[in-house]
This record gives C-alpha cells, structure tokens and sequence, in this order.
C-alpha cells in the first residue's frame, strides 16, 4: 500500500499528477491542506473531487495535514475517503470514523500508536520514519503488532523495502512522486516511473 502525498499544487496539476499515479500503478492519493494558508483550501477541495470524478473508484482520495473538524468537514464534502492527520487527536478519529471516512494520523511513539488505534484508526502512520529508521519500526511492531503502520517521511525507491520488511503494510511518499522540475517540464512519464518503481520495490 503506498500513498502519494500532493502538497502545494493547482488542482488541475493534482490531477495530472494522479493520472501518473495510477499509471505506475499507486491507487491512493493525499492531497495536503495548507495550514497558513485558509485560502487554499478550497483548492484541495477542488482537487480532491477532480481526483473522485476522474477515477471513479480507481484511486482513493483523501485529505491529508487534517488538523480540524472543518478540515473534515471539507475532506468529507469533497468526496474524499480518508484523512491524514500528522497528529493524534482522538476526538477527531472517532468523528472521522463516524462519518465512515478511514483515518490514518501520524503517531512517534507507541503510546500514541496505541492511542490512535483505539480511537478507530485503520492505519497509523509512523512520522517521521526516515529520521527514525527500519529498527525503529521493528522495535515497536514486537509489541504491537496487530496495529498496520506506514512509513511517512523520507521514504522513497531505495528505502521503502526496508521499512516494509521492518513491519510496515505501505507508506506515504512525497519526494520525487512531486518532483518539481518533471513536473514543469511535463515530464509525467518520469513520475510514472518512480511510482512504478515504489510499488515495485513495496512487494517483498
């Protein structure tokens, strides 16, 4: 399972950049709001159901950098499936989760993997696992192991295998999956490709 995380784009280029997505062979995109900037938001709305409508069940879409019940709220009319938060707030898993969204927010220590997964987290994503280390992961599966981590943060080609092996069901990927200069210079195909690649080295 990987996800693409999309932070700080035009709608219209968060579509081009999940249509590369799909290609390579990711079905799940995360599109970020932009805590200092509210304006933005709408944007991630509006890029979050281009995604829903194009796709049509083929890639699930979400939000990601919730923080808020207003982000929900916006997520959730936008048609997104799930929220990312880089946090863990209870209150606001458990209003995820009765809306019938999944939620996936972002914990450090096992105390707080614990506490996410209570409150009714489908995933609980591991932040930031690239500073952390594959031993890292493997040290906290030992004791939790019926709860399903991702990596989050610094994970790419060369390293997702690591993590996976480490105990990991996927991660969350940004990096060259938003390269800014293919992307300017059209070059789609090459974001395909490091998709392509990720899920390539994700099966072990």
């Amino acid at each position: 399972m990987i996800v693409a995380i999309i932070r700080g784009f035009e709608p219209e280029v968060c579509l081009r950049l999940a249509e590369a997505y799909h290609k390579g062979g990711i079905d799940m995109v995360e599109v970020t709001f932009n805590q200092k900037a509210p304006e933005t938001w709408k944007d991630t709305a509006t890029a979050i159901r281009a995604i829903k409508d194009r796709f049509a069940g083929d890639v699930r879409v979400g939000a990601g950098t919730v923080l808020t019940e207003e982000q929900l709220k916006i997520c959730e009319d936008a048609g997104g499936e799930y929220m990312i938060t880089p946090n863990v707030n209870t209150a606001l898993i458990r209003k995820c989760v009765a809306d019938g969204l999944m939620a996936m927010p972002g914990a450090l220590t096992p105390t707080e993997a614990v506490e996410a997964f209570n409150a009714g987290a489908s995933y609980v994503k591991i932040f930031p696992a690239g500073s952390l280390g594959p031993g890292y992961i493997k040290a906290i599966k030992a004791p939790l192991s019926h709860i399903p981590l991702l990596a989050v943060g610094g994970i790419g080609p060369d390293n997702i295998a690591d993590f996976i092996k480490a105990g990991c069901v996927g991660a969350g990927v940004g990096g060259n999956l938003t390269n800014k200069e293919w992307i300017q210079a059209g070059e789609w195909d090459k974001i395909t490709e490091t998709a392509a690649l990720l899920v390539k080295n994700s099966k072990i």
